[in-house]
C-alpha cells in the first residue's frame, strides 16, 4: 500500500484528466435522486435497481464492455432538465477538486440524450454552468469534447454533428473536440472518416477510443484514417512494437483508464498493464477516471494510487506521467506554464520528504 507521504504527495500532483465521461459520473445516490424528481422508471425486472446500494453492487460485476454500457444508457434517462446536467457534473468536480485535478477535458454524449426529446441546448447549458462554478469554486479549468456513439450508424453522427446547436457549440468555443466511445469490437474508427474530415476542416480536437477491447490495429486507424490527435485508452498498444514507437516518437498521448480497464475485462490486472512499458519506451500518457460511479467510485486518486500499488513508481517518474498531462492537454498555453510551475513547486517540496 501507499506510504501516507506517497498518497499526500500523489493528491497535491496539478493532474490532467482527458478521459472522463460526465454521463459516467452519475452516482447511484444521485441518479435515484434525479430518477423521483423526474418521475423516471426503470426495468421492474432488474433487481439492481432496487435502490443505490444494490445498483452499486451490480456495478461491481460487469462482463463486459456492453454489459456495462446497458447500465449506462439507462442510468441516462435520469437525466431531463438543465438543472440534472449541472448537477451531475458539479458532483464529479467535487470530487476532482478533492483529488487534486487541475485542469479536466470531459466527455459528453449528445446522442443518447437527443433521442430521449433532450435538447443539445438542455445539456451543454447545464454543463456549462457546472464548469463556471467549478472554476470559480475550485479553479479548475475545463474543457468540452463532444462523443459520438459508435453502436449507432455512422450517417446518425454526422447528423448530429451538422446540427445548427452543435454547430453553434463549435463556433462559440463551448467544445472544443469530438471523440468517438461506446461499443469498440464491432465498429471500427474508419465507419467515422467522415465526420472526423469534418471535424479537422473546423478546426477541432480530434480523439478516439481505440485499443480497449479492440485491437491495436484500430489504434492505427484511427491515426492515419481518422487523423486523430490522442487516443483513448490504447493499452493495446503493446501489442504493435513499431506502432508504439510511431506513436513515441509523434508524442501522441494515450489517456489510459485503470480501474476501467480491470473492471470490464480488459485486463486481468492493473499490475498487468503496460504502464511501465510505456514510461521506458517513452509513450506519453495521463491516467483517468473514465467511468468513476460505475466503476467502484475510484475517481482519479484512486487511479494514481493503484498504479503506485502496482508498480511502485519513483517521485520522477510521477513527475514523467504529470508533464505529459499537462503537456498534451487542449488548454492554452498560459495554462499549461502555470501548471508546470505548480508541478515544480510540488516536486521541489516533496523530493526531500520522499528521498530514501
Amino acid at each position: 500500500m501507499c506510504t501516507e507521504d506517497f498518497t499526500a504527495f500523489l493528491q497535491a500532483l496539478p493532474k490532467c484528466e482527458h478521459h472522463m465521461h460526465l454521463e459516467g459520473a452519475l452516482t447511484p445516490e444521485v441518479l435515484f435522486q434525479l430518477a423521483a424528481k423526474n418521475h423516471t422508471t426503470f426495468p421492474s425486472d432488474d433487481p439492481a435497481f432496487t435502490s443505490p446500494a444494490t445498483l452499486k453492487e451490480r456495478y461491481n460485476h460487469f462482463t463486459s464492455l456492453d454489459d456495462f454500457l446497458h447500465y449506462y444508457y439507462i442510468g441516462m434517462e435520469a437525466l431531463v432538465t438543465s438543472s440534472d446536467f449541472e448537477a451531475l457534473a458539479c458532483d464529479y468536480f467535487q470530487h476532482a477538486a478533492a483529488d487534486g485535478v487541475a485542469h479536466a477535458e470531459v466527455f459528453f454524449d449528445p446522442q443518447a440524450h437527443l433521442s430521449r426529446g433532450i435538447t443539445y441546448d438542455t445539456v451543454l447549458s447545464g454543463f456549462m454552468a457546472a464548469r463556471h462554478r467549478a472554476k470559480t469554486e475550485f479553479g479548475i479549468t475545463s474543457e468540452l469534447i463532444c462523443c459520438f456513439l459508435r453502436h449507432l450508424p455512422a450517417s446518425n453522427s454526422l447528423q448530429t454533428f451538422a446540427l445548427p446547436s452543435v454547430q453553434a457549440s463549435f463556433h462559440n468555443k463551448q467544445v472544443i473536440g469530438i471523440g468517438l466511445d461506446s461499443s469498440e469490437l464491432d465498429f471500427p474508427p474508419e465507419l467515422f472518416k467522415d465526420i472526423y474530415t469534418d471535424a479537422e476542416k473546423l478546426g477541432l480536437k480530434r480523439t478516439a477510443h481505440a485499443g480497449e477491447e479492440g485491437p491495436a490495429s484500430y489504434i492505427q486507424t484511427a491515426l492515419s484514417t481518422l487523423r486523430t490527435q490522442r487516443i483513448d485508452h490504447g493499452i493495446r498498444l503493446i501489442e504493435d512494437p513499431s506502432l508504439l514507437h510511431q506513436i513515441a516518437t509523434a508524442k501522441i498521448l494515450l489517456t489510459v483508464c485503470p480501474y476501467s480497464n480491470v473492471l470490464l475485462r480488459c485486463a486481468t490486472s492493473i499490475a498487468s498493464l503496460p504502464i511501465r512499458h510505456f514510461l521506458s519506451a517513452g509513450v506519453q500518457f495521463s491516467i483517468n477516471s473514465d467511468d468513476p460511479a460505475y466503476f467502484g467510485g475510484h475517481y482519479i486518486l484512486d487511479n494514481y494510487l493503484a498504479v503506485q500499488d502496482a508498480f511502485h513508481l519513483s517521485l520522477d517518474e510521477w513527475a514523467t506521467i504529470c508533464r505529459a498531462g499537462i503537456s498534451g492537454s487542449w488548454c492554452c498555453e498560459a495554462r499549461k506554464v502555470v501548471l508546470l510551475d505548480r508541478l515544480e513547486a510540488v516536486l521541489e517540496k516533496w523530493r526531500p520528504k520522499l528521498a530514501v
